[in-house]
């Protein structure tokens, strides 16, 4: 008989839980580096926020597949995890830097959502580069 904590079921939940708390904390620590608070800019419509928001939750999801695909400890996943959500914030912020014709930050608060969409190919683009970076 299958050890319990081997049992697939208990395995893919346990990296689900952890997926979805890292996630929600990234989420926090994104919020608090913007000028804006995402929540209440999507819920106005503002789709700019949407997508930059949704890049960064889809690069958050990325970094976590191929941290799952190339380790079998959860721990060792998390690691990948936060090293890969602290590469995606440091791409985030040079993007900003290198942009010093406008402010990023500000514009996709503002609704431009040119820039909310190259926000979010980036951070799509980042984790995918991140991603294949990691190894078991």
């Amino acid at each position: 008989m299958e050890n319990f904590w081997d049992h697939i079921i208990v395995v893919t939940t346990a990296r689900y839980s952890v997926f979805i708390l890292c996630t929600l904390l990234f989420l926090a620590i994104f919020e608090l580096v913007t000028s804006y608070k995402n929540w209440d800019e999507i819920k106005k419509g503002n789709l700019a926020v949407a997508m930059a928001t949704g890049g960064k939750l889809f690069g958050i999801a990325t970094v976590f597949r191929f941290s799952i695909e190339h380790n079998d400890s959860l721990l060792i996943s998390i690691g990948w995890g936060i090293y890969g959500f602290i590469l995606l914030m440091i791409g985030y912020l040079i993007f900003e830097f290198l942009t010093p014709a406008m402010k990023v930050d500000e514009e996709i608060g503002k609704g431009n959502k040119a820039v909310g969409l190259i926000s979010m190919v980036i951070s799509i683009g980042l984790a995918y580069v991140i991603g294949a970076s990691i190894v078991g």
